[in-house]
């Protein structure tokens, strides 16, 4: 019937454009064969009727026109006489017309849905949700896609105790304040491209304690060579230590141990350079090498310098750099909700110590130092986070001096456990520093921690394969308003040690009790509700700014602290997306 209409239509055409206007009718016949259309009878083909021309028609539609309007030239045509056609043994013309009309119109609408099937098409290939893990974008291929991330962590320190040294006076600046601030308020992106290669950019507006400025966390670029091997380029975490690895927003306690602070998070732990990453369900492992960063965001983020947040090369100079690894795996495991995770870590870093043409360390003596570093802990707090332990710069004296030390590297070790049934967890690191350098002789700080924790509700602590680490909390039955859910439940104590006297350094060592309360409302929310008491500060024979090469306030703060008391009570919301 197709080619009966296009047929019909362009024969009707050609005559139309060959017909004076004065002509009125037109006689067709059909081949009953190849069912073409002829306007001369002849074997085999049988007349379909006269068809007259409308005269409204021929002064308005120019013949062009009429040739290419397929509509217009079966509106126009009419049987010139149902007699006729019923003489001849055929159904009346105008049925026919209608049928043929009614094929058109079918066949033009079938082509439309077509049209608009290809634009819904088109309009599916980038899709947009949002779920736990952010708001994201995507092509309907895979190969490209884009999430937004950020979190914000309003945090309160209320210091009920809060005693140095009497024999630094009641009142002294050494003591810590209670407040608030935002803890953490960071933004980025991250995605795909091309389906092997991933992404990601994130900035914190509240990095330096809010004091120096924000700055850079990750800013990498990572290729998958397959679901679990992948290499990464840019700014990343070191992979060094289980309580590191794990995001800032799954932590069990707000803070982070302080063997880990000290010897992991404070020297900066995101460094730029290149790594590789292995992961399967049951074993992980990383592999980095990696240089401190250099620029002004790295001033915002540095803290191992003698005593300021400025990056140890004082912008001049080489910086230092790393090689650093860590495996780790579930040996023993169930489920996921009941394994036992084990691991190591072990890392070694150069120090860049810069020394002027007379022979004197760069910034010695000054607030920021140009050379050497330090390392310090604060007591769990995470509104005022001023340290009460420090080492002073592990670089002083100038070349030649035969009491100089200088600081020329160390080496990181690192083991940890986790083990994990049901709702109850119990988690525990040992971290050691060993200080490498001129003047010193197998000194090394050491810290470990442990800690377990209860799900009241039922819930179980969750891992993150790629990082071995713990993984976002969902609760079993989120917060409703109506008393049909309350969230998960989790409670938690540990101890937190740390020693940073060995042989020529005097860091001082504490330890303390920690106890948390954590309410997950939803799997993107969470409050938290911690304890810590400080059991005991020992800083005896600590510097106190006698040619340590760091400013004496901070060395009398060390120094003020020994024998002293120290409680407070910790509050944080984490809203992430």
């Amino acid at each position: 019937m197709k080619k009966l209409f296009r047929l019909s239509v362009i024969t009707t055409a050609i005559v139309n454009l060959y017909m004076p206007l004065s002509a009125h009718a037109l006689d067709l016949y059909v081949d009953t064969k190849t069912k073409q259309i002829f306007a001369e009878p002849g074997p085999g083909r049988i007349h379909m009727g006269t068809y007259e021309k409308s005269a409204a028609s021929a002064k308005t539609e120019a013949p062009a026109k009429q040739a290419t309007s397929a509509n217009a030239e079966v509106s126009e045509l009419a049987p010139a006489s149902d007699a006729q056609r019923a003489e001849a043994g055929h159904k009346p013309a105008g049925d026919r017309l209608v049928r043929i009309r009614e094929k058109a119109e079918k066949e033009q609408m079938k082509n439309q849905v077509s049209v608009l099937e290809e634009r819904v098409k088109e309009v599916e290939k980038i899709h947009g949700n949002f779920d736990d893990r952010g708001l994201h974008w995507s092509t309907k291929d895979g190969n490209f896609s884009v999430s937004m991330n950020g979190r914000i962590q309003p945090a309160s320190q209320y210091n009920f105790v809060n005693d140095p040294n009497p024999a630094f006076g009641a009142n002294t600046a050494n003591e810590l304040n209670s407040g608030m601030n935002i803890r953490r308020a960071r933004l980025g992106i991250e995605g795909t491209f091309y389906k092997i290669w991933d992404y990601k950019f994130e900035y914190d507006f509240s990095r330096g304690n809010g004091s120096v400025g924000s700055g850079i966390t990750d800013a990498f670029v990572r290729l998958n060579h397959t679901d679990a091997l992948s290499y990464k380029l840019g700014s990343f975490k070191e992979p060094f230590s289980l309580e590191e690895a794990a995001s800032n927003r799954y932590l069990t306690f707000i803070e982070r141990h302080m063997s880990v602070n000290s010897f992991v998070d404070n020297p900066n732990t995101y460094k730029t350079g290149i790594g590789a990453n292995y992961a399967v369900k049951q074993w992980q492992t990383g592999l980095a090498f990696q240089t401190e960063p250099i620029g002004s965001w790295s001033s915002a983020s540095t803290s191992v310098n003698a005593n300021g947040n400025q990056n140890r090369n004082n912008g001049s100079g080489d910086s230092g750099w790393q090689g650093i690894g860590r495996i780790s795996g579930r040996p023993w495991m169930i489920d996921d909700t009941k394994f036992l995770h084990v691991g190591v870590s072990a890392g070694h870093t150069e120090v860049n110590t810069q020394y002027r043409a007379d022979g004197t360390m760069v910034g010695e003596g000054q607030i920021g130092g140009g050379g050497g570093m330090s390392f310090f802990a604060f007591p769990g707090t995470n509104v005022d986070r001023t340290n009460i332990l420090n080492t002073g710069n592990l670089s002083t004296g100038a070349l030649g001096d035969p009491n100089r030390r200088q600081v020329s590297s160390y080496d990181r070790y690192g083991a940890e456990s986790w083990f994990v049934y049901g709702p109850f967890s119990a988690q525990g690191e040992y971290l050691r520093t060993n200080i490498n350098g001129v003047g010193y002789d197998g000194e090394h700080l050491t810290g470990y921690y442990g800690f377990v924790s209860y799900f009241l509700t039922g819930e179980s602590k969750a891992y993150h394969v790629r990082n071995g680490a713990a993984n976002r909390i969902k609760p079993n039955r989120p917060f409703q308003w109506n008393g049909t859910g309350w969230g998960a439940w989790e409670i938690a104590a540990g101890y937190d040690y740390i020693d940073m006297n060995s042989g020529v350094i005097k860091g001082g060592s504490a330890d303390m009790l920690r106890f948390g309360f954590n309410w997950y409302p939803h799997s993107n929310v969470k409050f938290q509700a911690n304890v810590v008491h400080m059991l005991d500060i020992n800083t005896a024979g600590t510097p106190t700014g006698n040619g340590n090469g760091y400013s004496g306030g901070a060395g009398a703060r060390t120094n003020g602290w020994n024998n002293g008391d120290f409680s407070a009570f910790l509050t944080q919301w984490t809203i992430d997306f």
